[in-house]
């Protein structure tokens, strides 16, 4: 058994640093509906749960325990948790963008919702989409991977090595353009749908100038896009949530 001494202690802050900054970003876990206490309590309990395992590796790494390095240390630590869980956020917040851009295109676009997963109002598909995302990412247990990317973390960025820029730069670009590229797959339908759509409504309205085409057709559009969105919502979730876990595997 290893003995609570001040490299533990210490070491076990470490650890603590980089696994709060992440989970503090990463979807899921960080959600403005869970009280910050419980959030704090999730972070340390993960903690106490990888210590056995990674307390060993950061111990052994000869960390400086002079104030200014150790500080040093300890913001190096912070950003590296924070870039780690800003690249698995930024999927959701591509997955956000695009969907809401699918329910402007649908004809939802006008139709404020009630906050249920952020603090600010979102159309109802919008909240749909990203309220079952967050919660399939627990029922196929994806959380256990984002675990398991922390624990890898330690062997491609190991403590006392400092906060690579390139490396949190670099990272955030390609997240950025990888998951973009993913919310366009997977909300493609959409865009398709309010292309062709908008094209026949103006269409029509320019050959019948004296029917208000556009208002008349209102209803039909939001029915077709309610029809849509039964018909593709599994694929989208299911395209998204393979994107995510690959990256999960591989990132």
């Amino acid at each position: 058994m290893t003995p609570l001494g001040p490299e533990v202690v210490l070491a076990t802050f470490l650890v603590f640093c980089r696994i709060g900054s992440c989970l503090m970003l990463m979807p899921g876990f960080s959600s403005s509906r869970i009280p910050v206490q419980v959030r704090l309590f999730l972070a340390v309990a993960v903690t106490l749960a990888l210590a056995p395992i990674l307390v060993p590796r950061v111990s052994g790494l000869a960390v400086d325990d002079r104030p200014v390095a150790l500080a040093g240390t300890v913001f190096a630590e912070v950003l590296t948790g924070t870039a780690i869980g800003l690249m698995g956020r930024i999927f959701f917040i591509a997955l956000e963008t695009l969907a809401a851009g699918a329910a402007m295109m649908v004809g939802l676009g006008n139709m404020p919702g009630a906050p249920i997963d952020d603090a600010e109002p979102l159309p109802p598909l919008v909240s749909l989409v990203m309220l079952s995302a967050a919660v399939l990412v627990f029922a196929t247990e994806q959380h256990w991977e984002i675990l398991r990317g922390l624990l890898a973390s330690y062997a491609a960025l190991p403590v006392g090595e400092g906060f690579s820029p390139r490396f949190g730069l670099t990272g955030l670009a390609d997240r950025l353009s990888e998951a973009f590229v993913l919310a366009l797959r997977v909300t493609s339908p959409f865009v398709v749908y309010g292309v062709v759509v908008n094209l026949g409504v103006g269409l029509a309205n320019r050959l019948t100038p004296q029917i208000p085409v556009y208002f008349i057709s209102i209803p039909f559009v939001l029915l077709g896009g309610l029809f849509l969105v039964y018909a593709t919502v599994r694929e989208v979730l299911h395209l998204f949530l393979s994107g995510f876990a690959a990256w999960l595997l591989t990132g």
